[in-house]
């Protein structure tokens, strides 16, 4: 249901219109995914079968921003219960250590291709999810993403121009990239109807070799044994998220694992400032985010990690007095400088990519890979 035509968020047009509803709600990239969630809901499933649902309709719908090996940083609540995180991020492979990549030639992390892969997460993450959490079967949550990828979808111009970025190098490196992307041995056209039938292909082995007896919580872990078995040997789990109090709302956030953090050095840094005064289209306002954004990316490259093999000092990064001795770095003029902050005893020397000898480009080091450009908009997608 919508309420007008020319909504407005503190009196600046949306150019969309508002929507309300007493029933629920899905928002995602593509109307597709949105429509598969909220069918969920209506046969009877909850806000997380929604939620997997959309998932793997989007991975169908939008293959080169997400995929069933991709990652799922996951924030949740149930019935008011307190906010968790469900860690889906794979970790490095196990033979991926320094040595092998200095001796492959490498003197910082690849940016593109399979030397920069990590495990794939995704799937087994969504089936903890739903394990835990979700009422309908398993079947009929991938339904919708099975169908659009064994029946196919108008495929989206964005993704068009990704494939059309790749189609040489899958024809002349990955060649089974080029069978499962490609049509004809060309990129597809936007807006015609395109098929993922391997993908297709993979959920319905699993949902075979999974079975139909026993319990919907005893199928979905035959799925994930699948999965692991011939994918990935990767386990999600559920962790307590990161906290930040600012102004009166906690905002929660997913561990440096990911780079959610940052946002939450932000508001502790922004906490210092009255943007509350300043006009929120204003050269000020604009100006002070930024810089604030600009410091806490910076602390982003030095000191993020994988907790289970970095300590990373998130105390002091949100604490009082790191964030009162940063604040101080934001001036009146714009910094060029990647500046990160000292915290003794932790944070490591950084290169970033395209800033060495021989680098060049947003891809960065490591094999061929698309460059995002103008033409090719996006780098995630998000379900709520």
């Amino acid at each position: 249901m919508t309420t007008d035509q020319g909504s407005h968020y503190r009196g600046v047009p949306t150019t969309r219109p508002e929507l309300v509803g007493t029933f629920g709600m899905v928002a995602t990239n593509h109307w597709a995914a949105a429509q598969a969630g909220m069918g969920m809901m209506e046969k009877g499933g909850n806000a997380f079968d929604a939620a997997a649902a959309s998932a793997f309709v989007l991975q169908v719908i939008f293959p080169h921003l997400c995929g069933p090996a991709g990652e799922v940083p996951i924030l949740f609540s149930s019935k008011g219960g307190p906010v968790q995180a469900l860690a889906g991020q794979g970790p490095a492979p196990q033979g991926a250590t320094l040595e092998v990549y200095r001796r492959l030639g490498f003197n910082i992390m690849p940016g593109t291709g399979l030397m920069a892969a990590t495990v794939p997460a995704a799937f087994d993450s969504w089936m903890l999810l739903l394990r835990d959490y979700g009422q309908l079967p398993l079947e009929t949550v991938l339904e919708p993403a099975i169908g659009y990828a064994d029946q196919g979808h108008r495929i989206v111009g964005g993704v068009a121009a990704a494939i059309a970025s790749m189609a040489d190098i899958f024809r002349e490196e990955w060649q089974s990239s080029a069978e499962a992307y490609l049509v004809g041995g060309a990129a597809p056209k936007a807006g015609s109807l395109y098929h993922l039938k391997q993908l297709a292909g993979v959920y319905q082995r699993i949902l075979s070799e999974a079975g139909t007896g026993g319990s919907r919580e005893q199928i979905i872990d035959r799925a994930r044994d699948v999965w692991r078995n011939d994918i990935a040997a990767f386990e999600a789990h559920y962790e307590t998220p990161l906290t930040y109090d600012y102004c009166g709302t906690t905002v929660a956030k997913c561990g440096p694992w990911s780079q959610a953090p940052v946002m939450l050095q932000q508001l502790a840094l922004l906490k210092g400032f009255d943007i509350a005064a300043m006009d929120p289209m204003g050269v000020d306002f604009v100006h002070t985010t930024v810089e604030c954004a600009k410091l806490a990316f910076a602390d982003r490259e030095k000191f993020y990690g994988d907790p289970d093999f970095a300590e990373v000092p998130m105390d002091v990064l949100l604490s009082d007095d790191y964030n009162d001795a940063r604040r101080k770095l934001v001036g009146t003029d714009a910094s060029l400088e990647l500046r990160a902050g000292d915290v003794l005893g932790f944070g490591a020397d950084f290169v970033l990519s395209g800033s060495g000898e021989g680098i060049s480009g947003m891809g960065g080091a490591g094999e061929p890979g698309a460059v995002i450009d103008d033409n090719v908009g996006g780098d995630t997608v998000h379900i709520d």
